[in-house]
Parts: C-alpha cells; sequence; structure tokens
C-alpha cells in the first residue's frame, strides 16, 4: 500500500485557499493568556476570504492539575530557597567595548574581566562606587544606573601576556630566543593601556522576578535571572576558577581524577538560579568537565600517546594536541599560548641572536644559533633530554619564538574537548560517581564555602539563599504488570525481572543462520550449544547453524573494510541463499573498528539481521540477554505490557495511536565538521506500544531541530521521515491512520521548546496533510531531559530514591505542565530524574493517565528486564543513531580527524547521505 487511500479532489497544500492548513486547535486552555501572542490567539469569527492565514504561534501549555495516583513518599531535592528583598529595584544594563589604545578590538577572553577590575579600582568615586555584574564579554550590569548614560575610561594593566589574549602584539620576550638581552633589560615587563567605554542599553525591572514566579514568564524575567546566574560566574572567576556555562571549578588537585590519556576528570560546582512553583531556588549540583593533565607538557603527550618515553612520540599528533594550549616557561614562570613547533630538533633549529657591541646599543651585530646552543651556553640552563626533541613554539608565523619542551609546563584548568575513548569513559563514570548521602553532604559544604552571603552584587540585590535542601512530596507510582510467554503475568520488583523458567511472550524462530569469527578467541561449538539450549528454555527454537566462518589469518591486518569484504565473499560462495541471521564474534570488546562496516554491509547492502558479540565471559545470563537482543531483531517481542495484551491503556488502546520518539545526535564538542544524525522511531502494529522501526537522516552538524520530517521533491512526493513512518504504521496496524500522534523530543533545552513546537510539529503536520489533506491527527508533544541539575533525595535514607518516584509540585515549572520522573532502580550513584515537559496535549489525557503511559513506556524495552530511566522510544532513538553513525566513521575519518575542529568555509558544505537499510530490515528492531 503506498499511499493512504487515495482522495480524488486531493490538492497539494495551500492550492485551494480553502483547503490549506488548518489552524491546530487552540493549544492552550482558554483562560491562560500566551505571553507575546495574544492577539494572534483571538478566534476569528469566520474564514477571511483571501487565502493567506496568520500563522498561530503556539507556546507551551499550562499545567492542568497535578497526579494524585501512588504512594506518597518524603524527599529533599538539591534546591536551596532564595528570598529576594529588594524587588523594587532594576538591574541597568550596559554595553562593554574594550579597545587597544590603537582602537583595535579585545578579543582576548582572559582580559577582559581584569580590565573591568581595574576600572572599578581606579575609577571607583566617578561611578559612585557602583558594583558591577561583568559577563566577561560584551554586557555589564548594575542594581541602579551609573552617574551617566556614557562613560570612558583609560586604565593600564602590567604584565599583560597578550599571546594568551589576542595573538596581534609580541609576546614578552623574557627568556625567549628572537629577542635581545637589551630589550629585556629595557622592559623589564609589558604595560598595556586600553579604553573602556560603557553606555546604557536597557534597564530590567527586578519585579520581573516575581511575576515568572507567579507564571509570567517575559523577555525581561529571563534577562532578570540570567543577570543573577551572570553575579553566580563572576564570584567564581574572581576565584580563579574555570567556567563551563553555568559551572566553576576551581584548581585544586584534590578535585582531579586521572582517566587516562593526558586527560584528568575536574570536579566542580553547577549553580544557577530557577523559578518554580515554590518560589525563586538556586539549584547547586556536582558537575564534572574534562581537563588536560597539567605539568611537563612532556609528560601529557607520554600519557596521551600511551608511549614509554619522549622518543618514541608521533610528533605530528603532538602538534594538532598541543595547539593552542597555554603553558609556562621555566625559569622566568612567563605564560604563552603555543602555536605550533619547530620543524627541526632543538640542536639543529638556528635562530638569529642579536648581540650587543659595548657601548653603542645600536651596533648590534647578530649570529645564526641553534636554540639548544642558546640555553645552555648563553642562558646557562641544563637540558638533559630536549636536544633531539623538536621546541615549543610560542611566536607568530613569520616571527617564531622557541623553547626546549622540557623547559615547558602545561597551566591547570585548560578543557579538554575531544570525544573520551570508551576506557576514558568509564574510568569517569567509576570515579566521579557518589552515592546519594555522599553527594547531599558535598554541596551541603559547597553552599557554604561558596560564601554567597558576601557577594556585593547578591547583597545589593537584597538576595539570601537558604543553607537547607527543599523538602518536596513525592509520589511512587505502582509496578506495570507484564505479560511472558504462556498467558504468565509477572510484576516486576524494585525496577527489575528475569526469565529464568519463563518463555518469551512472542519468541521467534532461527532457521538459516550461520556463524562469522572475526579472529576472537573462543569455544564456538560450545557457544552455539549453549545458545540453542538457552534458546529452547525460551521459547526459541534454533536449528543447528549451517556452518561457521572462520576469517583468514592472512586478512587480520588488513584494513576493516577489507575484512568485511573478504568475510562476505566466503559467506556467498558457500551459503545457498540469504540467511535469516548471522551471529558476529568480535576480537574486542568495545569499539571494535570491524562493527562499522559489518552493520553497514548487512544492513545497507544485504538486508541481514545480525548481532555482533565478543565471547569473553559467556554465561547462562550473557546468552539470555544476547537472546533477547536477537529475538526482538527478528520481529520476536520479549514480554509487553498486561495493559497492552488486554489492550486498556487509557486513550491510547481506544483510537489507533502511534508513539514516536525523535533525537538528534551530534559529534563532540572538538568536532565541528561531522555531520549531526536524527533519528525517529515509531511504534507499529497499534494497538501495541512495544514494536518500534527506526529512520535515521544525516543533517548539517551541530543543528538541533530535525530538517527532514516533511521533504517534498515534487507535486507527489515526499521523501521525508515522517510519511515513511506513518506509511508503516498503515500497513503493519491493519490499514489504519493514527488518530493520534504521541511525540516524545530529547535532547532540546527549555529555549528550543517554540522551535519544537512551531517548526518540527508544523512540518509533521504537513507530512501528515501531503498524504491526506482531510485528515487531522491530534498531537501530544513530550520533551525529556536528562541534561539537568535537579536531584532528589531520600532523607535519613542511603538509598536512592524508589523505582517509579514522579515530583509534580514545588520544583517544577511555575506555569507549564511538566514532572520529573525516577523510573529505574539507581544502583550505583545518585539517580537522575528524566524532566520530562509536556508542550502540547491535543487529545486531553488525564495527568494521572499521561504520567502513567511515560512509566509505562519505561517497561517496554527489548534489550534488557529493567525498567529503563528514559521512555524507550528515546532510547532506541539514541541506538539507531548511535549504531548507523558507525557507517558514516570510516569514509571521512580524512576531515574529521582535525584536533580542535574548524568550522567550514564560507559555503554551506553538502551533508553526505546515510546509505538506506534494505527492506526487509528497514522496519525490524535492527537497533536492539
Amino acid at each position: 500500500m503506498d499511499s493512504f487511500e487515495p482522495d480524488d479532489n486531493k490538492t497539494t497544500n495551500g492550492d485551494s485557499g480553502q483547503e490549506a492548513l488548518p489552524p491546530p486547535p487552540p493549544v492552550i486552555p482558554p483562560d491562560i493568556v500566551p505571553l507575546r501572542a495574544e492577539h494572534e490567539q483571538a478566534p476569528e469569527p469566520e474564514q477571511p476570504p483571501e487565502p493567506v492565514k496568520k500563522k498561530v504561534v503556539r507556546v507551551p501549555i499550562a499545567r492542568r492539575g497535578l497526579g494524585n495516583k501512588g504512594q506518597k513518599i518524603p524527599l529533599l531535592t538539591n534546591h536551596f530557597k532564595v528570598m529576594v528583598s529588594n524587588v523594587d529595584g532594576h538591574f541597568f544594563h550596559y554595553c562593554v567595548s574594550v579597545t587597544y589604545e590603537d582602537g583595535r578590538l579585545v578579543d582576548g577572553k582572559g582580559i577582559g574581566r581584569r580590565v573591568i577590575d581595574r576600572v572599578q579600582e581606579t575609577y571607583d568615586t566617578e561611578l559612585s562606587g557602583k558594583h558591577f555584574a561583568y559577563d566577561g564579554e560584551k554586557s555589564l550590569f548594575t542594581v541602579g544606573p551609573l552617574p551617566r548614560n556614557k562613560l570612558e575610561f583609560t586604565v593600564v594593566l602590567e604584565d599583560v601576556q597578550s599571546n594568551r589574549n589576542n595573538g596581534n602584539s609580541s609576546p614578552d620576550g623574557r627568556g625567549s630566543p628572537n629577542e635581545s638581552d637589551r630589550k629585556r633589560m629595557r622592559r623589564p615587563y609589558q604595560s598595556k593601556t586600553f579604553r573602556v567605554e560603557i553606555s546604557f542599553a536597557s534597564k530590567i525591572p527586578m519585579q520581573a522576578i516575581a511575576n515568572a514566579l507567579r507564571g509570567q514568564e517575559s523577555e525581561n524575567s529571563q534577562e532578570a535571572l540570567r543577570v543573577l546566574d551572570i553575579i553566580l560566574r563572576q564570584h567564581a572567576a574572581k576565584q580563579g576558577c574555570l567556567l563551563v556555562r553555568q559551572s566553576f571549578f576551581h584548581n585544586n588537585p584534590r578535585n582531579f581524577a586521572d582517566v587516562g590519556g593526558g586527560v584528568l576528570g575536574c570536579r566542580g560546582f553547577h549553580s544557577s538560579f530557577r523559578t518554580s512553583q515554590g518560589g525563586l531556588s538556586l539549584n547547586i549540583d556536582v558537575s564534572t568537565t574534562m581537563i588536560i593533565q597539567p605539568g611537563p607538557v612532556v609528560d601529557f603527550l607520554i600519557a596521551n600517546q600511551n608511549v614509554r618515553d619522549p622518543y618514541s612520540l608521533d610528533w605530528s599528533k603532538a602538534k594538532r594536541m598541543l595547539k593552542n594550549l597555554r603553558i609556562k616557561t621555566n625559569p622566568s614562570n612567563t605564560e604563552y599560548k603555543i602555536t605550533g613547533l619547530s620543524e627541526k630538533p632543538c640542536k639543529e633549529q638556528m635562530f638569529t641572536l642579536k648581540q650587543r657591541n659595548g657601548k653603542d646599543v645600536d651596533g648590534d651585530s647578530t649570529i645564526e644559533v641553534t636554540v639548544y646552543d642558546y640555553f645552555v651556553n648563553h642562558r646557562g640552563i641544563e637540558l638533559r633530554y630536549s636536544g633531539d626533541l623538536p621546541c615549543i613554539n610560542v611566536g607568530k608565523p613569520k616571527r617564531p619564538t622557541y623553547f626546549p619542551v622540557e623547559l615547558c609546563s602545561l597551566v591547570s584548568l585548560q578543557r579538554y574537548t575531544k570525544a573520551l575513548s570508551t576506557l576514558q569513559r568509564s574510568s569517569l563514570v567509576e570515579k566521579s560517581r557518589q552515592k546519594p548521602n555522599e553527594r547531599m553532604k558535598v554541596l551541603s559544604e559547597a553552599l557554604r564555602s561558596s560564601n554567597y552571603d558576601s557577594e556585593p552584587m547578591l547583597q545589593s540585590c537584597g538576595i539570601s539563599i537558604s543553607t537547607s535542601f527543599t523538602q518536596v512530596e513525592g509520589r511512587v507510582l505502582p509496578v506495570p504488570r507484564l505479560k511472558v510467554g504462556n498467558g504468565e503475568d509477572f510484576f516486576p520488583r524494585n525496577g527489575r525481572w528475569n526469565f529464568n523458567n519463563k518463555k518469551l511472550v512472542q519468541p521467534t524462530k532461527i532457521g538459516k543462520w550461520a556463524v562469522v569469527n572475526f579472529s576472537a578467541r573462543c569455544d564456538i561449538q560450545g557457544l552455539v550449544r549453549d545458545l540453542i539450549k538457552c534458546g529452547e528454555l525460551k521459547g526459541i527454537l534454533i536449528d543447528a547453524p549451517f556452518d561457521v566462518f572462520q576469517e583468514n589469518p592472512q586478512s587480520r591486518r588488513a584494513p576493516p573494510v577489507v575484512r568485511v569484504e573478504k568475510m562476505f565473499e566466503e559467506i556467498q560462495s558457500k551459503l545457498p541463499g540469504a540467511p535469516q541471521f548471522l551471529l558476529c564474534l568480535l576480537p574486542e570488546r568495545k569499539n571494535s573498528d570491524l562493527y562499522g562496516p559489518w552493520k553497514r554491509k548487512n544492513l545497507a547492502e544485504f538486508g541481514i539481521v545480525t548481532q555482533c558479540i565478543a565471547p569473553t565471559r559467556v554465561n547462562d545470563q550473557y546468552l539470555t540477554n544476547v537472546l533477547l537482543k536477537i529475538n526482538a531483531k527478528l520481529g520476536g517481542l520479549n514480554s509487553i505490557l498486561a495493559v497492552e495484551h488486554s489492550p486498556t491503556i487509557p486513550m491510547v488502546s481506544k483510537a489507533p495511536t502511534i508513539i514516536v520518539g525523535m533525537d538528534v545526535s551530534h559529534g563532540s564538542p572538538g568536532q565541528s565538521d561531522i555531520p549531526s544524525i536524527a533519528a525517529v522511531v515509531s511504534s507499529r502494529q497499534w494497538p501495541l506500544i512495544s514494536k518500534y522501526r527506526a529512520s535515521v537522516r544525516t543533517q548539517s552538524p551541530k543543528v538541533e531541530m530535525i530538517d527532514s520530517l516533511f521533504k517534498r521533491v515534487s507535486e507527489t512526493e515526499d521523501e521525508g521521515i515522517f510519511r515513511e513512518l506513518l506509511l508503516d504504521f498503515y500497513t503493519s496496524s491493519g490499514k489504519r491512520k493514527p488518530d493520534q500522534i504521541i511525540i516524545f523530543r530529547d535532547g532540546v533545552s527549555e529555549s528550543q521548546f517554540n522551535q519544537v513546537l512551531n517548526i518540527e510539529l508544523d512540518q509533521i503536520i504537513e507530512a501528515c496533510k501531503f498524504l491526506d489533506d482531510k485528515w487531522s491527527p491530534k498531537f501530544v508533544v513530550i520533551v525529556a531531559q536528562k541534561n539537568h541539575h535537579t536531584k532528589f533525595f531520600q532523607p535519613g535514607s542511603p538509598d536512592n530514591v524508589p523505582p517509579g518516584t514522579i515530583i509534580d509540585n514545588k520544583v517544577c515549572h511555575p506555569r507549564n505542565n511538566d514532572f520529573y520522573l525516577c523510573a529505574h532502580a539507581g544502583m550505583i550513584g545518585t539517580t537522575r530524574p528524566t524532566h520530562y515537559h509536556i508542550l502540547l496535549d491535543e487529545v486531553g489525557f488525564s495527568s494521572d493517565d499521561l504520567q502513567e503511559l511515560v512509566h509505562s513506556l519505561s517497561y517496554v524495552y527489548q534489550r534488557s528486564t529493567t525498567a529503563i530511566s528514559v521512555v524507550a522510544p528515546v532510547c532506541y532513538a539514541h541506538l539507531a543513531a548511535t549504531q548507523i553513525g558507525q557507517f558514516m566513521k570510516f569514509e571521512d575519518m580524512s576531515e574529521t580527524s582535525s584536533s580542535h575542529g574548524g568550522l567550514t568555509s564560507a559555503g554551506a558544505v553538502p551533508v553526505p547521505q546515510l546509505p538506506r537499510l534494505q527492506e526487509n530490515v528497514c522496519n525490524s528492531m535492527f537497533f536492539c
């Protein structure tokens, strides 16, 4: 069935005036006035004659009430109550411009704060003693106005590391081979003059914060909260912290944990002001960032490249790694930024040294010396191992300045922005996790030592911060009942269950299959025997494999793509036809470089379901978990919700409903040229909500909004993602169109909610209209966020909150419909709740029904026998994006190996498209 039933007089969207997109139903209850959209929401008495309609701007819906289901439980949360006494005051916003004497703009990060501090010290009376909140760049805020709307000052800073800040002036020459001794004597340090212009921009009433607490958010209230957050950042900057958005990291080795490869996890704190139903609060949490191991450059490089000594280093790799990092040099202890390495080793790298001739200062003669000779003989500095290694260059392209590598040490608190390896990641998780009671102790201590009460800007706002955790009431939702094989019912305990002595609810049969071994050491006969036996116990009938394909030892050293090709030639020559399934044994447990090419070959070229395993510790539990994945991939089901079986899911079982999970995954922060990957998974075979399929597309790097939901290529063709999943739902659900579309969107921040509602949802509605313009399904849009800093604790208990704990009061939004849910059992560290925001609900769920649906969707994840922390469709979207993202890895290694990633040239670069999956696997749960 290619499209929904054809509609004779179907017109393409917008052709007929009357038939163009109807405005969606009112988005908010009539008694709530949306902000900045009042004029657009008034109902029109009748359809205007002209075809152009005023577009309704959707805003997130207001809360309709609180849920009641579940057992009440008292909790504490890491929000600290904030009192504001100066509500009648105003913040004054000023624009700041800092220039050098010659009018060039200062664009350095560190220098702005020093200049503004100096302005404050020097011109205190001219500024009527006002305190500043400065963001380090172009904005400055005061409580109450400065004496004039435009002020200009000149200040002088001594000892400016101009090399660190703007690179346009020569670095301080102490200890540097291309500056003469005479120059050093004449200018013991560099002082620089700066001109500062402060001009009035706007005025923000503090009353806006009180309005936001009553649910009336506005641009003013967001600005006012931004000022408060800037005050916190400035407070941390004055203590010498590294700032990463709203997190602060002190330079204290006690907070550093080595995660390998010359990278340290640095523990710090997040703190930000939040408006909530309970008033204004300060949210404080533990936060971790990655930094470069401080100390000798050579030690860092040896750890980073995992080699034994400096002579084994790959210096081209080192050059990419070191560029733009800051070092201090011995013995002068001056700070520079690394610009590169010397072409030749220290003993051979020449430069021109000026020499003074007697009294005549201008009669300098020059000699050519090596960097080694200069430091050892002219400066009398002993060099133990640098002679044969390249020098560190801190100069400019035309005027290099060299230092032997052993005289250079990396400055502390420099962020590491590349992606972590699997080993580094697991080491970081292990070293940074904290039990709930330990975390509470650390947070109380952090609040005490941050000493916010002494912050003059907070004092002038009349802000005082409570020192005790906020008390909230949670509810523990009832556990969903599951169905397994033979019609058995099953109640998970503590968010977990198992299949001991149980059959799967819909087991598959595996007939034509084979084993492929890429040189993994393993007793294959034993593995196959145990797999078949374990399958039988779970109800999966597995025939003996057709064959075991062993990799030719000669191929082992070949590139991954070649190894996969060779293996497939072998398989094709021996198998009578395409197998139903291939079990693939990989030699490495994580990050095998064969994984991407193998998956691509199977799914995109041949349409074969495949399961990869690295058989290190094979036992019953391991084999059961592998079989759960295989069964789901082959179209079976392991367990389902009892309400799915009966079917009695409120609202969902009454009318055809499709459940969608959407996510975009980006490259690591250091890679700006890797395409982002958008994945959309959707449920099939209604009334089930446990079976899904996925569509995955690439899009421009770092773009969060999905741009291919609707992609019209002609009058009748749409190549977008949504058409694909709607057609699959139609064919798999007995030729029914969904009347209800429930969308879970992952990975967007609050500032992007309006884009989800007005850009992505519009594309989805267009895709529906394009299929059948008389069809108007109802939408529910829910955002799932894991990336926040709210945690919950059980007072007086060392344990995490129980699975199923939900909170929809006090710390939730003053107006919008949101709740926190901890569906899973937090086994290690502190549970991170998922923050769900209901942006739109045209179906009309009650609070309890919607919260229970979200809770139930944490129990339908086919890969494990546990409740998971976020709804299954969102997890599946992550998995699909990650797996298909591996397809890409091998084609654009060349472009992505740049260390700190630069943006591409002016024009938009075409994004490489992903290969499409074969028809027989594209609707499967291949991502399981």
